[in-house]
């Protein structure tokens, strides 16, 4: 399968979060399009050859949606992540006196959040992919059952395969995923939630990092005035706090899309 999208460059957190989101969507919908054609040949009550061959090329695109997570993911975690760290890394510099160079410690900072961020990813998208996979299993186990009955062609039987069809598409919708919690999310809102909130924990991680290197152990805290510092609606506001630096890492963002940042606080 082609795609338009170039290859991922590191750029605005927004747009590169735009970009992901899109190349995902694209990859998903694709693949809501071939379950659509198998549905539909097994509702029309095609040959059992040609039900075959869409349900095959719907398997091809669970693999290639799958694909282009690990490809998007690489690139973001390779390419996206070194640049917000330093970003990041270099404002706190700003603050605090001096200049920010990849010495170790950043170095390996670095590693362990691209490794956390890419497992995190693809954790993330497990359960898109376990849709698309029962599905498959459906169709298939339809296929060698219940497909090869309905070739006689008169009415019953057209009647029945749309029967088939209408239940595997009720039972299997692909616009949107239901995780186990219950809770429901399109394709392009969790790539693009996922990967802003992986952004701003490369950006303040860089940030608290170069603090904790400069001797630094406060930071001041700039979110949004009704951000709460452990979740949204935590009774304990952040916004103009001091925080240790270990408290900032270990909540540097408080829920996804957040826009929280810290400023170090020098003799704080």
């Amino acid at each position: 399968m082609a795609y338009e999208f170039p290859p991922l460059t590191a750029g605005d957190a927004g747009t590169v979060a735009a970009r992901v989101a899109a190349v995902l969507e694209d990859a998903w919908q694709r693949l809501a399009d071939y379950q659509a054609a198998v549905v539909s040949a097994i509702g029309d009550n095609k040959r059992t050859q040609v039900v075959a061959v869409r349900i095959a090329q719907f398997q091809a695109a669970i693999t290639d949606f799958q694909q282009r997570v690990d490809t998007e993911a690489r690139a973001f975690v390779a390419r996206q992540l070194p640049s917000l760290y330093e970003q990041g890394a270099r404002a706190a510099s700003e603050r605090v006196g001096g200049h920010f160079s990849w010495t170790l410690m950043h170095t390996q900072a670095l590693q362990s959040l691209a490794s956390d961020s890419y497992a995190d990813f693809l954790r993330r998208s497990q359960e898109e992919q376990r849709m698309a996979a029962v599905f498959y299993r459906a169709v298939r186990d339809a296929a060698r059952r219940e497909v090869p009955l309905l070739a006689a062609g008169h009415t019953t039987a057209l009647q029945a395969a749309k029967a088939l069809a209408d239940r595997l598409a009720a039972e299997h919708q692909l616009l949107y995923v239901t995780y186990r919690n219950g809770s429901r999310m399109p394709v392009r809102a969790w790539a693009e939630a996922a990967t802003l909130a992986k952004s701003a924990v490369a950006y303040n991680a860089g940030t608290l990092n170069k603090a904790r290197e400069a001797g630094v152990q406060y930071m001041e805290v700039f979110d949004g005035a009704g951000c709460g510092w452990t979740s949204h609606r935590d009774a304990d506001k952040a916004a103009g706090t001091l925080r240790t630096v270990e408290e900032a890492a270990q909540w540097p963002i408080s829920h996804p899309r957040c826009q929280r940042t810290f400023g170090p606080r020098p003799g704080g």
